[in-house]
């Protein structure tokens, strides 16, 4: 079935966020960065927080773990402004056409309930979606495809119907196993052929 609805993920596809920016500015060394990402607020962490945990007590085990950092790791939330990189121009111009053209357009996104409501301080973009699932506030996660049908309940959606756009591999399988169609997200250039070649664009 050709799609007629578009989800889309925020981060890596339509905003460039990386806590590498921030950290570039403590850390001399690349290395320095890399291994305080990996060690002291990995991935894994982060996550628990887009998943519903409050940021406080995110900040507090990883201190109990690594006292020394402290003031490190409460960086992490306290600027996490310094880790946006602005939006992503192609694709924030392809969400634009399709709103022009009539698409319903959904965002479906892994955020922290606390730091979502900055990102819609700081962009002018949210306005366009018919609805905007955040994983913080539902308390699931992607690529959970509960939160997926959550999205279709909500809006009296077709899984079918829909089209998801994520730049990670597993939320996109995740969107397929609750019935979406899905592509993976690479670059604006590779988006809209994938639109146009959907019909879409």
């Amino acid at each position: 079935m050709t799609p007629d609805v578009v989800v889309f993920d925020l981060g890596g596809v339509l905003i460039d966020w990386d806590p590498r920016y921030l950290y570039r500015k403590i850390f001399s060394s690349e290395q320095e960065v890399e291994r305080f990402l990996s060690e002291i607020c990995p991935p894994e962490w982060n996550v628990r927080q887009d998943a519903g945990r409050p940021i406080a007590e995110a900040e507090a085990e990883r201190i109990s773990l690594f006292p020394d950092q402290a003031d490190l790791i409460c960086s992490f939330y306290d600027r996490w402004d310094e880790m946006l990189n602005g939006t992503i121009a192609g694709s924030v111009d392809i969400l634009h056409t399709l709103k022009a053209t009539g698409t319903p357009l959904y965002l479906l996104t892994n955020f922290s309930a606390e730091t979502f409501p900055r990102a819609e301080e700081i962009f002018d973009l949210f306005h366009v979606f018919d609805d905007i699932l955040v994983s913080g506030r539902e308390k699931m996660i992607k690529p959970d495809p509960a939160i997926f049908q959550r999205l279709m309940d909500r809006n009296g959606l077709e899984a079918d119907r829909c089209l998801f756009i994520d730049d990670a591999p597993a939320n996109v399988a995740g969107a397929r196993t609750a019935g979406l169609q899905a592509v993976r997200f690479t670059t604006p250039e590779q988006l809209r052929d994938d639109l146009t070649g959907l019909g879409l664009l």
